[in-house]
């Protein structure tokens, strides 16, 4: 990616230099933006939530949404790509929770802040 050239003079290089040393590298920040990404599509985010309260196999989330098992099953295979659900198999069942508990964090903190007055 080409890097976009500034119109501005550095008011304070020192400054500018350690936030550079200090924030992620560009890398990171692709992924950390394809994560939201994820995250940020409606019937995921009511995916998580659900799972947050408990695991649930695909047939009752599909009840639970009004979807399709299809569309379901294709949703959660884009989260647990992403790493945000996992899988447990469990004789012909397979059930679905978060992947860990920082995905629960994001859903709390996200929801607690659109909640606030």
């Amino acid at each position: 990616m080409p890097k976009k050239q500034t119109d501005c003079t550095a008011h304070n290089q020192d400054l500018i230099n350690y936030v550079k040393s200090n924030m992620p590298k560009d890398k990171v920040l692709f992924k950390a933006a394809d994560f939201y990404k994820i995250m940020g599509d409606y019937t995921r985010i009511k995916l998580l939530a659900a799972l947050e309260e408990n695991q649930m196999c695909v047939c009752d989330l599909s009840v639970l949404l009004n979807m399709t098992k299809s569309a379901v099953s294709h949703q959660l295979k884009v989260l647990k790509k992403a790493r945000l659900v996992k899988s447990e198999k469990r004789g012909k069942h397979v059930f679905y929770l978060l992947d860990d508990a920082h995905i629960k964090a994001l859903l709390d903190i996200a929801i607690s802040h659109i909640s606030e007055k």
